[in-house]
């Protein structure tokens, strides 16, 4: 019996995949595994804890780093949510060429009006904008949001042009072959009216969009961003809307800075909120945990590499979630021989400092041979799947 503890809300139609080996406890103590949506986790957390599933793309809000080192692994659910975020981004566009918004805040001021209709035809082309067909549209980052935006843009007849220095072969694969691929931000920058940010925070990427590359952009462009607020240096970017270089910011992220600002369009962190992409994150991050818990199995993990070995037709199969350094493999393989235990499949991966191994036995693994395996110097974790 395995149990799991939800941090936050979590879609039913995603908790509904777990089987009846799985029960939700109330708290965190004793669970196996957290489901969590933007709720922040601590670094202290239960020593049950195997791993913590986020029902979503960013992980900004789990200590990720110290997860590893306690032999916790991390999910999350990339591309779940990503049809959901696409949409907006293209209602974003709309909105900033269009204003959609300033006609309806009119109509509404003069409701009381009797001639409104008259009123309405006179008034009608200060919000008239311009339409986004034929305009350039730069998107940066084309993981599982990117690449949706780049293809309904192009199907709405936009010239797009993407950067993505690290472009996965699916996406690739998935791109339309009419996509401008750019070498550098610059093409981006100076070359596009719509421009949209689809890049994790990282610490090269906090602040990327600053005053050097205000300074290379279009004047008059319009700047979306629905992946994390910090990706853009606002006070630079207010400079450059006074100074006519931005014309509209369209945000997902709402803030003392932009909220309620003059061509500043804030939406209250709606991008994956619709009910299609809760339950598609929530399914992917419950099939994540029974792949671990149930089979040692690792997929989408941020914190450790990605291994499949199936499910477990040999006696026995243990999970070793260690530091990578060397001689690692030597000392386990040295622990088992010595125990008479006969290694019939091994996978050993490794991701940045932590690495992960996954054997399967021909015999059941002893107390001993496990408390040795534990006592390794840099071993984080060792679990007994089956």
């Amino acid at each position: 019996m395995f149990q799991y503890y939800c941090l936050n809300p979590i879609a039913k139609k995603g908790l509904d995949t777990f089987s009846e080996q799985y029960r939700m406890t109330e708290t965190m103590e004793e669970s196996d595994a957290v489901l969590v949506r933007s709720a922040q986790m601590e670094e202290q957390i239960p020593a049950s804890v195997k791993a913590v599933a986020r029902a979503g793309a960013g992980v900004n809000n789990i200590p990720v780093k110290e997860y590893g080192k306690k032999g916790i692994v991390v999910f999350n659910t990339p591309g779940a949510n990503a049809n959901g975020v696409k949409e907006l981004v293209l209602a974003g566009m709309l909105l900033a060429s269009r204003d959609i918004v300033g006609g309806i805040e009119w109509v509404a001021h003069e409701k009381d009006r009797e001639n409104i209709g008259r009123l309405a035809e006179k008034q009608k082309k200060q919000f008239a904008g311009c339409e986004i067909m034929g305009k350039k549209l730069g998107i940066i980052g084309l993981g599982a949001i990117g690449t949706l935006v780049a293809n309904s843009a192009t199907a709405l007849g936009m010239d797009v042009y993407g950067y993505d220095p690290y472009i996965s072969i699916d996406a690739a694969w998935n791109l339309s072959r009419t996509i401008h691929h750019s070498q550098s931000l610059d093409e981006i920058y100076s070359e596009c009216d719509y421009i949209t940010i689809h890049v994790p925070l990282l610490e090269s990427t906090r602040q990327m969009i600053g005053h050097q590359a205000f300074e290379k952009m279009k004047p008059g462009v319009v700047l979306l961003n629905f992946a994390r607020d910090l990706l853009v240096d606002e006070q630079a970017l207010l400079e450059a809307m006074d100074s006519g270089k931005v014309k509209k910011y369209v945000t997902d992220f709402a803030n003392p800075v932009v909220a309620g600002h003059e061509n500043i369009l804030v939406t209250p962190h709606l991008g994956a909120s619709t009910e299609e992409s809760e339950e598609n994150c929530a399914v992917m991050a419950v099939k994540e945990i029974r792949d671990f818990l149930e089979n040692g199995n690792i997929k989408n993990s941020v914190n450790y590499p990605n291994c499949d070995m199936g499910t477990c037709v040999a006696l026995g199969r243990i999970s070793l979630l260690h530091q990578n350094v060397p001689n690692m493999i030597t000392q386990v393989t040295t622990i088992l021989g010595g125990e008479g235990i006969n290694i019939a499949d091994m996978t050993n991966k490794s991701k940045g400092e932590n690495a992960y191994t996954l054997i399967d036995l021909e015999s059941i693994a002893s107390h001993k041979a496990l408390a040795e395996l534990a006592a390794i110097e840099g071993m984080y974790r060792v679990r007994v799947v089956k």
